[in-house]
């Protein structure tokens, strides 16, 4: 699926603003896609029964006109911007849609989208939210019911070592991306927190292989060229609810700061942990998505102190602002997510206590929301001076 005409940065920013033709042509050339909306289905087993996972995502310049009849105005905007490209069809390019419940919002959008836009195959995982030896196995168990009901739609087994080729492919993938993000550790970053977005956005929208093959070219271009991003004196960690454009790092972007990293599931959250190759590849397949990957929906057991609580919650933003040089943190969520609205008076005493400044910014999962928020970014970067 990488562009002929375009190679590296340039193929990721077609492929982030025209993911849904691109989708369409694998289509045309007899691949089967299959629809997932967040971070937690386990993509290792929808690649191995030969499905191009394609993540569901909304589009803040488009007007929510269809959704709003069957998601209330006051759920997440983002869930009902997604729903409402389906409605409007723009995803009928889909041979599937795997469900998993990340939030109630979250799973309510999923039994709508397999409602009113049936596909040939669907399936839900329910994902506890507790880390215990009892979730492990439960979500285990969950996962052996997808493998059955993929192999019988599939009509073929899924076999272990192919699953095991499937992760060692999807670990490679992840290490190409942790391997990009590196190039934001030098001052100034070799790639700006815009341009990266946009190749995560195009990796969720490709076959892995070509995936792959897109980050290496990108790596291999940035390293190279003269153009990239200047010293800012901000070097800020973006923390938050899915971000799919751009624009609002654009606008951080160009008020003296650089974004070098962030935690969101539309980039390093994503991708960060590997699967670990166990005997029975589901043990850990589980265990990568039920304990390693850091999302607010996800409790961790608590300790014998606050502070406690939040090292074991948030101390991997500390080690990413350490590794990364950072000296500011910009949480942002769009209105009506209480998953991280939740997080947001927690994560703030951290930041505090270890010293970091931060902004939290809400809005509303639309490009004329962004507007506003210049000011108050503008005025968080003035404090930090």
């Amino acid at each position: 699926m990488i562009q002929a005409s375009a190679r590296g940065l340039d193929n990721a920013r077609q492929l982030c603003r025209n993911r849904e033709a691109a989708a369409r042509q694998l289509k045309a050339e007899g691949r089967k896609l299959m629809g997932y909306l967040c971070s937690y289905p386990p993509l290792e087993m929808v690649t191995a029964m030969d499905f191009v996972p394609f993540r569901l995502l909304g589009d803040m310049a488009e007007p929510i006109t269809r959704a709003d009849a069957y998601l209330a105005s006051i759920i997440c905007p983002f869930l009902r911007s997604a729903l409402d490209l389906g409605l409007k069809e723009r995803h009928d390019f889909l041979d599937g849609f795997l469900g998993t419940h990340v939030c109630d919002c979250g799973e309510k959008f999923c039994h709508l989208w397999n409602y009113y836009l049936p596909s040939q195959y669907h399936h839900f995982i329910d994902i506890p939210h507790v880390v215990h030896q009892a979730s492990f196995d439960f979500l285990k168990g969950g996962l052996e019911l997808f493998r059955s009901t993929l192999e019988d739609y599939a009509g073929r087994p899924m076999s272990r070592e192919r699953l095991k080729d499937e992760i060692r492919a999807h670990n490679r993938q992840r290490a190409l991306v942790r391997e990009l993000y590196e190039l934001r550790k030098v001052d100034p970053p070799l790639l700006s927190g815009a341009e990266n977005l946009e190749i995560m956005v195009a990796l969720m929208s490709i076959p892995i292989e070509d995936g792959c093959e897109l980050l290496q070219e990108v790596i291999a271009e940035v390293k190279e060229r003269q153009d990239g991003p200047q010293k800012k004196a901000a070097r800020l960690l973006l923390w938050g609810s899915p971000l799919t454009d751009a624009g609002l790092i654009e606008m951080i972007e160009s008020l003296d700061s650089n974004v070098v990293m962030d935690d969101i599931c539309i980039g390093s959250r994503h991708f960060w942990p590997d699967v670990e190759l166990t005997e029975d590849p589901l043990d850990g397949i589980a265990r990568r998505y039920l304990v390693e990957l850091k999302c607010p929906r996800t409790f961790r057991e608590t300790t014998e102190s606050y502070a406690k609580d939040q090292e074991v919650r948030f101390g991997y933003l500390g080690d990413y602002a350490r590794d990364w040089s950072v000296n500011g943190v910009i949480m942002q969520s769009v209105r009506y997510c209480d998953t991280h609205g939740y997080e947001v008076p927690v994560l703030k005493d951290y930041l505090d206590g270890i010293g970091l400044p931060n902004l939290y910014l809400e809005h509303e999962y639309t490009m004329i929301a962004l507007a506003p928020l210049r000011t108050r970014v503008q005025a968080f970067l003035e404090m930090m001076e």
